[in-house]
């Protein structure tokens, strides 16, 4: 086991991609489960605050202690097994996501959940129910996690098989490894019916795994994970589109988005049915200029559009280019992956513009103020133009681009002074609560860590976060575990 105490050594678990920046008095980093097990029992007998490390990806504090101990994954990084004829992958979390994704794709197999940061490590994408570009087609991580080992607060252990523990109405009640039991009563709420990170998934007779993925941390420590995977397709058909007015770019997507969804349903081979349909504004396209020279000059906005295929791409490549010229593409300003290097480029592409964006952040000494809000999908086009016109009445620079096939949308503001940084924040709240209203969530992907928390009671209600306050308790009676995150410090 390393301990690190001085605090030269332990600024880099200090801080995480929001710029979000906090303090503790040592961080530990295990070697093994045995000794995270040791760690935390020894917290909650002395009642320390732990919060778990992950790679620092995250952008809501989550990982950003406010005093007590750190403890990282960082050496629980194995890959354990990949089972070829199960399709399955056993690992630990401190698995970086990019090594699971290659290691399972060398073996033609794919884990398809990918959020843009895939320098994370795979137990922090558990624990917050992360998702990305391919969640459009393939939904976010949940979907995939089949088993879960965890250590709870007192260092008994906790092990969860999808389909084996399901609540009765609302009472759950989970056994440890001890023998004991420990009974839980649900919340009742009721959840968006859109893409959701936010607060813990509750259902009535819901699978006692869902519980903890998308905990972030408050609830106990994954040390072991089960990953569901699929066949990797042969082919990939991916393209960057760009499109000369903003309105012609928004109506192809949507006009993608509803072919997609009619084929899927409709099991309808040799159709679009898109993968990933991710969204640029003409700001990002600028923001990206000098990294991407080429960029047609008379951009105003461009759409990722990303179909996985197997022997059919030649068709889908002729019913993907007749959409983009109904919207008045020109195909010869689009960019078309030719090679697997040219798919990764464009990847590259979908993730600078983050990249980028939180450099300015961290450069300009700001937190960021990038929204994670998703609505229902006949709202999104009347909510899309009138935060667009918030944004711009204000004066304020920013950019916009995301997972639009999901109605999920990161408009991110970019202050130069404090003084803007202060209009931003009262902005963001604006676009939250407005996302709240039409029924959709202030956090789609990312969680609540420390940074949404009142969000979280505008969007269930004061009552339904006094329950999950409780259930919180139940299993962590000391409250040690991820202080601060999706609730205030009692």
């Amino acid at each position: 086991m390393i301990i690190k105490t001085e605090q030269d050594e332990i600024q880099n678990y200090l801080i995480d991609a929001s710029n979000t920046k906090g303090f503790c008095e040592a961080v530990y980093i295990p070697e093994n489960v045995s000794e995270m097990g040791q760690i935390i029992k020894e917290a909650n007998e002395k009642k320390h605050s732990v919060t778990i490390s992950g790679n620092g990806t995250g952008l809501t504090g989550a990982r950003v202690p406010k005093g007590g101990i750190v403890i990282s994954t960082e050496k629980l990084n194995k890959i354990i097994e990949i089972n070829l004829e199960e399709k399955f992958a056993l690992i630990e979390p401190g698995v970086l996501l990019s090594e699971l994704q290659a290691a399972v794709n060398s073996k033609g197999l794919l884990y398809p959940p990918d959020p843009t940061e895939r320098n994370c490590f795979v137990g922090g994408t558990v624990a917050t129910n992360a998702s990305g570009a391919r969640t459009f087609k393939y939904g976010p991580t949940r979907n995939y996690v089949e088993e879960l080992e965890i250590i709870l607060p007192d260092g008994d252990f906790l092990y969860l098989k999808r389909g084996e523990n399901f609540a009765d109405d609302l009472s759950l009640t989970l056994k440890t490894s001890s023998g004991k039991d420990i009974n839980l009563l649900l919340p009742d709420y009721e959840m968006p019916k859109v893409k959701n990170a936010s607060g813990y998934f509750c259902n009535r007779n819901m699978d006692a795994i869902d519980l903890f993925i998308g905990s972030e941390g408050t609830l106990g420590v994954i040390t072991k994970i089960k990953l569901k995977l699929l066949l990797l397709p042969l082919n990939e058909l991916s393209c960057i589109l760009f499109f000369e007015t903003e309105n012609n770019a928004l109506n192809f997507l949507i006009r993608a988005r509803d072919e997609s969804y009619k084929n899927r349903k409709l099991k309808i081979v040799n159709s679009i049915d898109a993968t990933a349909l991710e969204y640029f504004d003409e700001n990002s396209l600028r923001f990206l200029l000098n990294d991407y020279p080429n960029i047609p000059v008379n951009a105003k906005a461009a759409v990722w559009f990303e179909e996985q295929c197997n022997d059919n791409e030649d068709e889908l490549l002729e019913l993907l280019i007749n959409l983009f010229l109904d919207y008045n593409g020109k195909d010869e300003d689009a960019w078309f992956a030719m090679t697997d290097k040219d798919r990764e480029n464009i990847i590259a592409f979908r993730h600078t513009i983050s990249t980028s964006v939180n450099e300015y952040i961290t450069r300009n000494n700001f937190r960021k103020l990038g929204t994670d809000v998703a609505v229902p999908d006949d709202k999104f086009i009347d909510f899309y133009y009138a935060i667009k016109k918030e944004v711009e009445t204000q004066n304020l620079d920013y950019v916009i681009y995301g997972h639009l096939g999901n109605s999920h949308v990161h408009l991110n503001m970019l202050p130069k002074t404090e003084e803007e940084f202060v209009k931003g924040k009262e902005l963001y709240k604006s676009i939250c609560s407005h996302a709240i209203s039409l029924g959709g969530t202030f956090s789609a992907e990312h969680g609540v860590g420390k940074n949404k928390r009142g969000y979280l009671v505008e969007m269930y209600g004061q009552e339904n976060v006094n329950k999950m306050r409780m259930l919180k308790k139940t299993l962590d009676p000391n409250y040690i575990f991820g202080v601060g995150n999706i609730f205030e410090k009692e």
